[in-house]
């Protein structure tokens, strides 16, 4: 029987919510490094630029380094949703994101499209992982976009 407490199906849909901002705040910085902590080693991955990806070194090199630096203001709109599993380890995440590409002549376009990743956790205060994402450009939105931003260089002590 699934879980139905109203303070678990918040606390789940803030977590996963949190793990969507993670990932917006990830893209906006360019910073590789830090996004590789919400993603599995594991995890599949397909998109707009790429048709299928094993591995998050393989979502990495072709889908985020593809994008992140060609890009401005990537967010994800308020409205997350979510269909969690009955035992809160595994869950399905949705939501639409908006963000801004840039044509050759450098003029600006919006590029809105939507996301469906598939979250885990080793257990209930364990940080959501995904295993599996999906982020794809609505229909007629330009695939290409050609700003070049600098990546994040994390420093390390």
């Amino acid at each position: 029987m699934a879980d139905t407490h109203p303070d678990n199906a918040a606390a789940d849909l803030a977590g996963v919510t949190a793990w969507f901002n993670a990932l917006a705040f990830h893209v906006q910085q360019v910073d590789f490094a830090g996004a590789r902590s919400i993603f599995a080693e594991d995890m599949v991955a397909f998109g707009t630029v790429t048709d299928f990806m094993i591995g998050q070194k393989e979502a990495e090199r072709q889908q985020w380094r593809s994008v992140w630096f060609h890009i401005d203001d990537f967010r994800f709109r308020p409205d997350i949703r979510a269909i969690v599993s009955p035992d809160r380890l595994q869950a399905v995440g949705m939501g639409i994101f908006d963000s801004t590409g840039y044509h050759p002549d450098g003029a600006s376009f919006d590029r809105p499209g939507r996301a469906s990743v598939v979250l885990t956790r080793a257990g209930l205060s364990s940080p959501w992982k995904a295993a599996h994402t999906h982020l794809s450009l609505f229909r007629d939105v330009p695939t290409r976009s050609v700003k070049n931003k600098p990546e994040k260089v994390s420093v390390v002590d």
